[in-house]
């Protein structure tokens, strides 16, 4: 185990004592080496810096324009609910009797069902669209900053036949004796 630690220490240590020597030899050449590595360092930075802003600009619009439609949506919802509770009251005050009454309102339940499925979904494609464009954008920048080629998506498990219950028999209860 020592040997090891002593061997690890030599080829490690040896680049290290290199550096010293060449900094104690010639000190301001080691600083200006230091410097322009430095400032290559820093210069490389620039174009994965760029596409991460532009990326982040990408998102934002994404963002805004989900939120808009959103807002949107949740206006007509409003409005739409608000017409059928005064649809709804109009229909009460014009029944004749309590059949009548409760006949529109079964059917004025339905169209509500109908039209709140129909605002669900909406919101579902909305949602679901601004992810896709998002991810989109964080893999193309992936892709620009870390140099690699983008990866191919998951792809989405597919769904098999759900296995059906079967049911199950109770045996008939014994009788006592």
């Amino acid at each position: 185990m020592v040997n090891r630690i002593n061997e690890f220490v030599k080829d490690k240590g040896q680049p290290l004592v290199e550096r010293a020597r060449k900094l104690g030899a010639k000190p301001v050449k080691a600083a200006r080496d230091a410097a322009v590595r430095s400032a290559g360092g820093i210069k490389a930075l620039k174009d994965p810096i760029r596409a991460v802003s532009r990326s982040a600009v990408k998102l934002t619009a994404i963002s805004r324009d989900a939120v808009a439609k959103l807002i949107e949506l949740q206006t007509q919802v409003v409005t739409s609910a608000l017409t059928d509770a005064a649809n709804q009251l109009e229909r009460a005050a014009k029944a004749d009797n309590p059949r009548e009454l409760l006949s529109h309102q079964a059917a004025s339940l339905r169209a509500t069902r109908d039209r709140v499925a129909a605002d669900v979904a909406q919101a579902v494609t909305i949602v679901k669209g601004a992810g896709q464009e998002a991810r989109k954008v964080a893999t193309q920048a992936y892709a620009h900053v870390t140099g690699k080629a983008e990866a191919a998506p998951a792809r989405a498990k597919a769904k098999g036949a759900r296995k059906t219950k079967r049911a199950v028999r109770k045996a008939p209860a014994r009788k006592a004796k």
